[in-house]
């Protein structure tokens, strides 16, 4: 399992990485093409619901504990 995470964490790295240079804007833009395909996508599973793998939990945890801790600091 530590292997799948890694080899999925890379990829989210380098992706992570390639997103600093952005404007807002373009995050906005790639932020809104992501909802269309999660819209798609839910749209062809229709009732079912995805079926996540611990290291797919782990890696959303991973991404989402900054975000959280940045929402939290608003408040």
């Amino acid at each position: 399992m530590l292997v799948r995470f890694a080899y999925l964490a890379v990829p989210h790295a380098f992706a992570a990485r390639r997103l600093l240079p952005m404007t807002n804007r373009e995050k906005d833009i790639e932020i809104l093409a992501l909802r269309h395909q999660l819209t798609v996508l839910r749209r062809q599973l229709g009732d079912q619901r995805p079926r996540l793998r611990p290291e797919d939990r782990a890696l959303l945890a991973a991404l989402l504990v900054p975000l959280a801790r940045a929402t939290l600091r608003r408040f």
